[in-house]
This record gives C-alpha cells, sequence and structure tokens, in this order.
C-alpha cells in the first residue's frame, strides 16, 4: 500500500479489514497497512474517537473486531465506477457474464445494490457485452488464493502441496513472498526451502495450503512483478542453451522472460534457461527468433529443435 495514504484513508482501510478479518491483530494490522504497530493502534483509536465500536482481546484468539451491531455506511458508486467495475469483471473472467457463475453471482449481487439508473447501465452492459476466453487463463481456486495471501500478510512460511502439468505431486516447503497475476495468470513468487531458490508457482495448480510455525522477512526492497519476469524461465524440469551470433541488444526484445535469461557472449549472447515442454519451446518461442542460433546444452530441446528443422525441410522438399 502507498505510503502516501492519509491517515483517514488509513484509518477507513483498517475498518474494512476489521470487518472483513475479525481478530487481526495490531501486527497484522501494521503489515496490511504498511506502518509501525504503534501506527496501527493509533488508527483503531481514531475509529473509536469516530464513535464506531472497536473491541480488543489478548491471547492467542485475541486481537480487533468491530463490536456487535456496528453498522457500516453504504458504498456508492459514480456511473464511470460502476460501468468501470463490470467491464474489469467481464475482462478478467468472461465466464462472469453466466448468472451461474461464482463472479457473475458476485457481480449480479453488486449490479442489484446500484441506485436504479446505475444498476440500469450496468446491467445492459453485463448482458450485451461479450468476452472470448481467453485460452491462457486459468482460475485458481479462491479458497487456496486466500489462504496465500493471509499469509503473504502475516509473513508466515507455508506447505504448499503442487500438482505440475505432468500431474506429478509434490510438496515444498515455501516462504510466500508475493502473489502475481500476469496475462490471466495467477502465480506465487516464493522462496522455496527444498530448492533453497526462487520459484514461481501457477496458484491454480496449488492443491492445498498449510501453515507452519515459522516466519520470515521478504527481500527488502522487492519488486515481485520484476524478480516474476527473471525467474519464470527457471527451475524447470529440462535445461537450456541456446547462443545466438546477434548482439543482445537486438536479440532481446524477442525474448520472452519464461525463456530464460539472456546474457551477452563474446559479440553475441546466449540465452539460459529450462521448460517443462522443450517441443513448444522450440516451436512457439524459438521458432519465431529472426537470427541464427544453436542449441548449446539441453539434449531435449536440441532434439526438439531437429524435429522441428526435419518438418519444415519435408515440407520444402522437390516431390518429383
Amino acid at each position: 500500500m502507498s505510503n502516501d495514504l492519509s491517515p483517514t484513508a488509513r484509518a477507513l482501510r483498517t475498518l474494512e479489514i476489521l470487518q472483513t478479518r475479525p481478530g487481526t491483530t495490531a501486527g497484522e494490522l501494521a503489515v496490511r497497512l504498511s506502518v509501525t504497530e504503534r501506527a496501527a493502534r493509533r488508527y483503531v483509536g481514531i475509529l473509536r474517537e469516530a464513535g464506531i465500536p472497536v473491541e480488543s482481546a489478548r491471547g492467542p484468539h485475541g486481537g480487533y473486531r468491530l463490536g456487535r451491531g456496528t453498522r457500516l455506511p453504504p458504498v456508492h458508486f459514480t456511473q464511470s465506477e460502476a460501468l468501470g467495475l463490470v467491464m474489469a469483471v467481464l475482462g478478467g473472467q468472461p465466464t462472469a457474464a453466466d448468472a451461474d457463475d461464482l463472479v457473475g453471482t458476485a457481480l449480479g449481487k453488486v449490479v442489484k445494490a446500484l441506485p436504479e439508473s446505475l444498476g440500469r447501465q450496468a446491467a445492459m452492459l453485463r448482458e450485451y457485452a461479450s468476452a472470448a476466453p481467453d485460452p491462457y487463463s486459468a482460475r485458481p481456486d479462491p479458497a487456496v488464493t486466500s489462504e496465500l495471501v493471509d499469509a503473504v500478510a502475516a509473513r508466515r512460511r507455508v506447505l504448499v502441496t503442487y500438482r505440475s502439468e505432468a500431474d506429478s505431486e509434490w510438496e515444498a516447503e515455501v516462504d510466500p513472498w508475493s502473489l502475481v497475476v500476469r496475462y490471466g495468470r495467477w502465480y506465487l513468487l516464493c522462496h522455496s526451502h527444498r530448492a533453497d531458490a526462487i520459484r514461481t508457482y501457477r496458484v491454480d495448480r496449488v492443491r492445498a495450503v498449510r501453515p507452519t510455525g515459522h516466519g520470515f522477512e521478504p527481500p527488502k526492497g522487492l519488486d515481485p512483478v520484476a524478480v516474476l519476469e527473471e525467474n519464470l524461465g527457471l527451475g524447470w524440469e529440462f535445461s537450456t542453451r541456446v547462443v545466438f551470433d546477434a548482439p543482445l541488444t537486438e536479440v532481446a526484445p524477442w525474448i520472452r522472460p519464461p525463456m530464460g535469461r539472456l546474457e551477452p557472449l563474446g559479440d553475441g549472447c546466449v540465452l539460459v534457461g529450462s521448460t517443462r515442454n522443450p517441443v513448444m519451446y522450440a516451436q512457439e518461442w524459438l521458432a519465431r527468433v529472426p537470427f541464427a542460433f544453436r542449441v548449446d546444452g539441453g539434449e531435449e530441446l536440441r532434439a526438439a529443435v531437429a524435429a522441428l528443422v526435419a518438418r519444415f525441410t519435408a515440407a520444402v522438399a522437390d516431390q518429383s
């Protein structure tokens, strides 16, 4: 959260947290507000001064919670906000146009709660706008995602049960640094104690999350998106090493982060990474790079490139 928020904005954020997460401690509030525990207690005091009953209790099941009978003011949307919300939901999850979809049900409740004029426009937008599903997007389990969010906020190490694309399943003990949404897919950026390295896990492939009794501190100055981009091409089953004859500055615009790390090498450059699917790596990624290259490492990738070359050669062979 930005450090530029006013005390009033942070007090309102405190109210929102206590409404959705009764029993939140001062330490947890401090993490979610990006402030010290002393400041977090001050925002609780602001709420109490405003007449909102905030109760506190000590012990393992203690923390802050709103008093019984607390009624919160309704949320008001402008026309642009209401339509923007519907557009964002449909853009991110096309199935939300269906009334029986989980997110669609929630969106319907929001639309019905709007004033008549705004609600009518939002309902029409939802009814007549169509969105093509993104074949690369994946919807993680909301319960699993919530557990990971809690662990990230509380800086609590967890055990995750993960299933790969090949249906192999394993358990890993990780420090969950952040959740990152990239092109319709949710990723968990974490430090894996099993591999003693940074790992990026698809959240839709996480089957279970179990807390541990250990805490952690994320790296100072962590930029989750940048670190995710740097590590998407690392840690997969099949290693890859591709050498290009062209300078790094010319090759770089053609390299997607999941392909690995591009480094200078003499007058050219080298791409070092890994993949779970050598055929896809060869056909969908390397084949699009318009520079001469050689596969310098990774027998599986070498075989995939050789098969692609043979197929293309056969396609243009003289049949006479």
